[in-house]
């Protein structure tokens, strides 16, 4: 059986918000089978629990977040992509601020809180959401196009284009594409961090963003090139970091996908558009579990590639 996953044991770890700046612990606790991912904010007076779904997200400007009756979680993406990389299917994450800490701005601070605290297998079989016929979400305006799509396939695949028509970016790969069953995501993804530019920090900042941001916990460019000492950690960083947004977003479906993935120039709000046209079209899709892991895709039921 390729059964559902949570961790051993409770860990912590303290950081800051990436738009708030402000300083946040963060504690990641096993849940029960059948839980999924659930947030809490228990710096508010009565803490209410926010499970994952993709009905929960309320706002994707810059990063994506989720609420439930005043208890607003945002910049969910890099923790739920580490989740989704690693196979975790029930957690309780508890936050004392709004906002998850942004670590070095990419997922692979969670993936190493993750596995401090050990994978266990559970009881129950891992459900997954197999797409069964092509869903795709696009709109162009004043002249930018933008697409996202799911197809079916026996596996979780995902490719990504950008085009940011920037020198330090045009310079690196525009194209980047990753098997989760092939492929090895704390290596090949998890680092790849979160980017922008110096032009935009003034404008983020008057309207109270991108106020705990830095060269320790981003990608920074002028209008030429890479201002970080170290360089990237990839030749194609830019691109693999929005394959690790949409790793995570996708995943605040709440259950791990079987499909191919494809999107050019797509965000958050578009990842998310697409799982609402997914769910709004019952023929498109189903639920299924592998009693039999010889059943699952090639590389599934290993812990060291994905599942």
């Amino acid at each position: 059986m390729l059964a559902q996953r949570t961790i051993q044991t409770l860990i912590r770890a303290v950081g800051v918000g990436l738009h708030s700046g402000q300083r946040v612990e963060l504690t990641l606790r096993p849940a029960p089978v059948g839980t999924g991912i659930v947030f809490t904010r228990i710096d508010l007076p009565e803490p209410e629990p926010v499970p994952v779904s993709a009905q929960a997200v309320f706002d994707t400007r810059l990063a994506s977040t989720i609420g439930r009756e005043g208890a607003r979680i945002s910049t969910i993406e890099h923790i739920m992509s580490a989740c989704a990389g690693l196979g975790i299917d029930n957690l309780y994450i508890d936050l004392t601020a709004e906002e998850v800490p942004i670590l070095d701005g990419s997922a692979a601070g969670f993936v190493y809180l993750l596995r401090k605290a050990g994978i266990a297998l559970q009881g129950a079989p891992k459900q997954f959401v197999r797409v069964r016929k092509p869903v795709e979400v696009r709109t162009e305006s004043l002249g930018e196009r933008k697409w996202a799509r799911l197809e079916p396939y026996h596996g979780y695949r995902l490719s990504f284009e950008i085009d940011f028509s920037h020198p330090a970016v045009d310079s690196t790969g525009q194209c980047v594409s990753f098997d989760m069953g092939q492929g090895n995501y704390a290596r090949d993804i998890a680092r790849a961090r979160t980017f922008g530019f110096t032009r935009d920090v003034e404008m983020l900042r008057a309207n109270g963003l991108a106020l705990g941001g830095g060269y320790d916990n981003a990608i920074v460019m002028d209008d030429y090139k890479v201002l970080n000492q170290d360089g990237l950690r990839y030749d194609d960083e830019f691109a693999r970091h929005k394959i690790l947004d949409a790793i995570g977003d996708l995943y605040i479906l709440g259950k791990p996908l079987l499909a191919s993935y494809s999107a050019y120039r797509s965000g958050h709000a578009m990842n998310n558009q697409l799982l609402h046209a997914l769910l709004a079209d019952e023929q498109a899709w189903e639920l299924v579990s592998f009693g039999d892991e010889k059943q699952a895709p090639q590389g599934f039921a290993l812990s060291s590639l994905a599942w």
